[in-house]
């Protein structure tokens, strides 16, 4: 009978509709932060900074603030988008791995089909905005480099093969030619020279992180190339694809759409790179994988933006 006075009271003084407890009201901040966090903000940031890059070095004048602003933010839209999908057909292994159990699908915060909802609205709006802010092949591309990941790197290649990594890395290396196409409205072969930079650079990054979690991902039954090959030969892999890396890395300037300040800097920056790669080669363990791994996130930033550098400077020596 208290119980039923109680909320005939809370009835009356809301006006007909019962206040929940505190701790029952939803927390929308909590849930907005969830939805953000299906995106992977912290890896978009860093496809992001490449699409600008590509986007100031295929411009012959200056870009429209309007063009840059679209084209990141429906990029932004893609590649969130196709993360959540990715986190919604991974949910199952997620929930196994250390790295991952907190995510919102596997902690149970989000439903399962509201991510999938979410990871396909962002994809329509990305390739919407694209096509109305830059060009159809810029919105095509984005989404293109949407449906590989989804499709090809999570469906088919995650689970079954060590050469995953290898594979799926044309997915993270389209950003730079959603740029390129969205400022020149195609692509030439400077723009697949990017795309191929982003492409090698994908497996020692990578991979320096799955050493560090191959616990995870055998626990999970993903067949990782630490998981699958062992130790000795990640590292192998490693080494032979900085060297192809670095090799890549350094066509820009033969090519004449970089000088020569941005082959010094790619070639400082490959050889930093390579030191963290011998040095993970030559010890025993994983220990030096981090520092390769954390290295590999600032080596690309800093490469493109060498790009940028250059860029400008042979501006303003041509006027």
């Amino acid at each position: 009978m208290a119980e039923i006075n109680a909320l005939a009271s809370d009835l009356h003084q809301a006006g007909g509709a019962p206040r929940l407890p505190e701790d029952r009201k939803p927390d929308w901040r909590a849930v907005a932060r969830d939805y953000v966090a299906l995106t992977k903000p912290r890896i978009i940031s860093l496809l992001l900074l490449t699409t600008l890059a590509a986007m100031f070095i295929a411009a012959r004048e200056p870009l429209s603030p309007w063009l840059v602003l679209w084209t990141l933010v429906g990029g932004a839209f893609a590649a969130g988008g196709a993360n959540a999908i990715n986190m919604f057909l991974d949910r199952d292994v997620d929930a196994l791995m250390g790295r991952t159990s907190r995510r919102p699908l596997p902690s149970s915060r989000l439903t399962p089909w509201h991510a999938l909802l979410f990871g396909l609205a962002l994809n329509v709006a990305a390739f919407a905005l694209l096509a109305w802010a830059a060009n159809v092949l810029a919105a095509a591309l984005a989404i293109g480099g949407s449906i590989y990941y989804v499709l090809v790197y999570t469906r088919l290649l995650k689970r079954t093969t060590p050469q995953n990594i290898v594979l799926g890395g044309a997915a993270g290396a389209m950003p730079p030619l959603v740029g390129w196409a969205a400022v020149t409205g195609s692509l030439d072969l400077a723009a697949l020279c990017l795309f191929a930079i982003i492409f090698y650079w994908t497996p020692p990054h990578f991979w320096a992180l799955a050493l560090l979690r191959r616990a995870d991902y055998a626990r999970a039954g993903i067949p990782m190339l630490p998981v699958a090959r062992g130790e000795a030969e990640t590292k192998w892999q490693i080494l032979l694809y900085t060297v192809l890396l670095i090799t890549v890395s350094v066509l820009p300037t033969p090519m004449r759409f970089m000088g020569p300040l941005y082959l010094v800097l790619a070639l400082a920056l490959g050889g930093r790179f390579l030191h963290y790669a011998i040095r993970l080669f030559r010890e025993p363990g994983t220990a030096s994988a981090w520092s390769l791994y954390k290295y590999s996130l600032l080596y690309l930033a800093l490469l493109f933006g060498a790009m940028v550098l250059d860029h400008m400077v042979m501006l303003v020596l041509r006027v």
